[in-house]
């Protein structure tokens, strides 16, 4: 990581620019090799990662390294982060359970989002999951309608192409074992493309 991701990723650290920082344990910001190639953005981080502070480590994690691998991208070449930085839950028995950021939510996170891609200079991002989609390609955009696409995209000083895709948490949501096949096989096709792209 540069001195100046360092810098940023040590600011990111103490954002109170929504209220979503009081229920979180920690920031999490991205990692990954830098300058990249390829970076792949998430919605948010998820209960695990809340608890490490790092992105795409729990069970979403494990499913995205899979399909990575699949597709014949090495992660370990990937900078991987979210569009907003903290994790919001609501409390289920013991359990923390992952809710959607709302817009006001996704805009207060879009700075460090911002200069997170401008420092890390990708070539071009894959898009994991609606929120992260629209916070890169604008809030009209549908995934279930353009994943898989290569279009153009443009976040603050950063520009490059962009591929978009469902989150792997959906894929692990789905209610039975055909339907977690078939989503993941798409998922691997998406990352396909962007392996295409990396080619």
């Amino acid at each position: 990581m540069t001195p100046a991701l360092q810098h940023l990723r040590e600011e990111a650290a103490s954002c109170t620019r929504c209220d979503l920082y009081r229920a979180a344990t920690q920031t999490v910001f991205g990692d990954g090799p830098v300058p990249v190639t390829l970076a792949l953005i998430g919605e948010q981080p998820g209960d695990y990662e809340d608890r490490t502070g790092h992105p795409f480590v729990g069970p979403s994690g494990e499913l995205l390294d899979r399909a990575l691998e699949a597709a014949g991208i090495d992660r370990s070449q990937v900078y991987v982060t979210n569009a907003v930085k903290h994790f919001k839950w609501t409390p289920r028995g013991k359990r923390r359970i992952h809710q959607t950021p709302n817009q006001t939510e996704v805009q207060a996170c879009r700075p460090w989002l911002e200069r997170e891609l401008e420092l890390a200079a990708p070539q071009f991002v894959g898009l994991l999951g609606a929120v992260a989609a629209k916070a890169v390609l604008g809030s009209a955009f549908r995934v279930t309608r353009s994943r898989g696409q290569v279009l153009t995209a443009a976040v603050g000083g950063w520009s490059g192409q962009a591929v978009a895709t469902v989150h792997p948490s959906s894929i692990l949501r789905a209610t039975d074992a055909d339907a977690r096949e078939q989503g993941f096989k798409a998922f691997v096709t998406d990352l396909e493309v962007m392996a295409g792209l990396l080619a």
